[in-house]
């Protein structure tokens, strides 16, 4: 039986809490696009694409909500806050309702809309409406009843011409009518009926394609799906006002109602009298799409989907101010790369051929303790579909950005400074295409010992590049190791302690070069080629023993030793098998991955396109962790990329829907004992966490004694940190008081002593 620490499905809250709380989980969301905002008497609360913050509008405090809280990462599409109640219910595209409940911060996930046996294009949730405890959900179904008091699912209204599905867009109260806006007209029912499950109880009061349908004090207020705004008049809708542009979101508070158009935010008074029009280039420049708005008191708060949150005074025609947390620029970043003190991200893409089309403008993020910096499009010189970042591994303060379309951004403490590009540099653009058609290809780069920066340039017959130290480019033909060089694609870069550099390959399998003898070696699909599951490689790292993991569409392979490039004329990489049910199996067989990081401790994480991440022991014999949607914050099963930091530990995972990291403690070995130190320390009644021991070298012996020199804990260190429950050897916890740690080296040539004191 193959030996798994951490698996298995969480559906119950307390059970996701309670795994969640031994483990230590981060989340770096974006919050820029507004899906929707409710209200409170003091707050207003936004939801963007996966998460939720809030912001007081009296402290200006704002708390956010992520994965990580135990929202889901699906996309979110509407948002209510129950004055009542306090409990703030939360709407997906997918179907799927969560109910936050205010008092005890408990979050309730309701499937009962997913489960429905109707078709999964039809269960998005559109509104929320509140009439005496209940809710009215309107999904693209139907109408679905929700009791605010028992998180019960009550009837469920299909209200179509003869009872067929139809999609509700919004619901409201008026005159003792539910009034329902939907893609084949308004259609009201009696809210005392006792049978409205019944779809003859509902009749038709306007036909046409309804976006939305608002009460306004003593006003009926329906928006067509032409943008033209009606009033209700005795028994029919009749047309008040045509609007240059679709409305994206209408809704009454505070005796005002919002009308939301992409550029533009019409406010009306009770009287349907136009008090205020806001515009996107009063609030920032004509390059925002606005989403939704509305007021908190005197307050009006505007949601796009750009630039997050924004506020401003209600009646007054002010300057407006951002209200979002800062976050990187969007959730599906790309690539990303960790240094002991800043993490960089960039968001350019291709699809599953290296197709960059449509190219991305998206600027590159750096995130450390002073926040997130996004910088602008503009700013990396227009370069467009930025796929890869790398930290100078000698001077974090110096970043290269990959452009796959427009060359080698060079960034300088966090300024871009230069592109790199067919004018200025060795890179150059793809050939196929014609000599008038620039299309510079860069994508994977590496540094090896000695400073230089070795870079992948693909659809070239010269696809291998190096900016030396000095300044000065070198160009490596590929031509003579791949049959069809001037179409390759590459898709990452590794480079182990003999300076052969291992390249990744979209048809080629793996290439290795070794720059001194001028040598090109292979492995490719097939037994007697390389023996890979096939030649699409889209991610390879080396280990600590010397190792290259290979990554796959078809799964995984590992080069047992990389200096059998200087003696193998054809090099062999083969499948880890492991034992599983008593059965021989291949680890991550069939699996596409997408991305392979080697910790401190000579672990693998492991990415998939479709399965969440795998941390597999050194030799890939036990799966020790394996996170999914289901059993962890990750917001995606799709894992993009994932980087370590060697210093802390912290695995950054970026998915196709978020930023997390998971708090590991398998953080590189240091050369000598001069920096080891003991956190937390001293140890507080409060702290319920682990006591790490940190600036270890490989091996090290770690005792720890109480003041009489009684053992009460003992660990040989695999990386750089080890980590102490405070028991005596697990039976235990031990008593308040000071403890010694002995620290010695493997030969014993080095020793070192610490303290800790704990406080119970």
């Amino acid at each position: 039986m193959k030996k798994v620490f951490f698996c298995g499905l969480f559906l119950l809250l307390i059970q996701f809490c309670e795994a969640q709380g031994k483990l230590s989980w981060q989340g770096y969301f974006s919050f820029n696009e507004i899906k929707d905002i409710s209200e409170s008497a003091t707050s207003v609360i936004a939801a963007s694409e996966n998460a939720l913050f809030s912001r007081n509008t009296t402290t200006n405090v704002l708390k956010s909500t992520t994965t990580v809280d135990g929202l889901s990462g699906q996309t979110i599409s509407a948002v209510y806050y129950s004055e009542t109640f306090k409990k703030t219910i939360i709407g997906y595209e997918n179907g799927l309702m969560i109910v936050i409940n205010e008092g005890d911060g408990s979050i309730l996930k309701v499937v009962d809309i997913i489960n429905k046996q109707l078709p999964a294009n039809t269960k998005k949730i559109n509104h929320f409406m509140e009439n005496n405890g209940l809710i009215y959900v309107s999904c693209d179904f139907g109408i679905v009843q929700f009791n605010l008091k028992t998180s019960q699912f009550g009837d469920t209204y299909f209200i179509g011409d003869n009872g067929a599905e139809i999609s509700v867009k919004q619901t409201t109260m008026f005159n003792g009518f539910i009034f329902a806006a939907t893609s084949s007209g308004i259609r009201k029912a009696d809210s005392t009926n006792t049978n409205l499950i019944d779809y003859s109880q509902w009749s038709v009061v306007n036909g046409g394609d309804w976006s939305s349908v608002e009460a306004l004090d003593a006003e009926l207020i329906a928006v067509n799906n032409s943008g033209y705004i009606h009033r209700f008049n005795s028994n029919t809708f009749v047309g008040f006002s045509q609007l240059p542009q679709v409305a994206v979101d209408t809704r009454a508070k505070n005796h005002v109602l919002f009308v939301t158009t992409a550029n533009t935010v019409y406010v009306y008074n009770n009287q349907m009298v136009l008090n205020r029009q806001v515009v996107n280039t009063q609030v920032l420049d004509n390059t925002l799409t606005f989403s939704c708005a509305s007021a908190v008191g005197n307050q009006i708060f505007i949601g796009t989907k750009e630039k997050g949150l924004f506020v401003s005074a209600l009646n007054n025609v002010t300057a407006f101010e951002n209200s979002t947390p800062s976050g990187p620029v969007r959730n599906n970043i790309f690539s990303i790369d960790a240094s002991a003190n800043n993490l960089w991200a960039v968001y350019g893409d291709y699809d599953i051929s290296y197709n960059p089309y449509p190219l991305d403008s998206y600027g590159v993020s750096r995130f450390n303790t002073s926040g997130w910096l996004n910088v602008a499009y503009s700013d990396v010189y227009d370069a467009k579909s930025i796929t890869r970042i790398t930290i100078n591994p000698n001077n974090e303060k110096q970043v290269y950005a990959s452009s796959f379309f427009s060359g080698l951004v060079k960034i300088q403490n966090d300024i871009p400074t230069l592109l790199y590009n067919e004018k200025n540099s060795g890179l150059e653009s793809i050939t196929t295409e014609g000599p008038n058609y620039i299309d510079v290809r860069i994508n994977a780069t590496a540094f090896d010992k000695s400073g230089n920066l070795w870079v992948t340039n693909s659809r070239i017959k010269n696809g291998l590049k190096v900016l030396k130290t000095n300044g000065q480019w070198g160009s490596y033909a590929m031509t003579s190791i791949l049959d069809d060089a001037e179409e390759e694609n590459y898709s990452s870069i590794a480079i182990d302690r003999n300076d052969v550099k291992w390249i990744g390959t979209y048809s080629s399998g793996v290439v290795g070069f070794n720059e001194t003898t001028n040598t090109f070696k292979k492995m490719t699909f097939g037994t007697d080629a390389g023996n890979l599951p096939i030649a699409d490689v889209r991610t390879i790292a080396l280990d600590a023993k010397n190792q290259l993991w290979i990554g796959t569409t078809k799964g995984l392979r590992v080069l047992s030793n990389v200096s059998s490039f200087q003696s193998e004329s054809q090099l062999k990489a083969n499948p880890i098998i492991i034992s599983e049910d008593d059965l021989a199996q291949e680890l991550l067989y069939e699996q596409f991955i997408t991305s392979i990081a080697v910790d401190g401790a000579n672990n693998k994480w492991i990415g998939t396109a479709d399965s969440g991440i795998f941390m597999v022991s050194p030799n890939g014999q036990e799966t020790k962790y394996h996170f999914t949607i289901n059993n962890s914050p990750l917001p995606s099963n799709y894992i993009n990329d994932i980087k370590i930091n060697a210093k802390t530990g912290e695995v950054f995972i970026a998915t196709s829907k978020g930023l997390v990291s998971f708090g590991g403690i398998a953080t590189e070995a240091n050369d000598d004992l001069s920096n080891v130190y003991v956190y937390p320390n001293p140890v507080r009644p409060n702290y319920n966490g682990t006591v790490k021991v940190a600036g270890l070298i490989d091996k090290a012996n770690v005792k720890i004694t109480d003041i009489e020199g009684n053992l009460v804990y003992e660990i040989t260190s695999s990386g750089g940190t080890i980590e102490w429950d405070t028991t005596a050897f697990g039976k235990y916890k031990v008593a308040s008081g000071v403890y010694m740690v002995f620290i010695s080296a493997e030969d014993g040539g080095e020793t070192k002593v610490k303290k800790v004191m704990i406080i119970r």
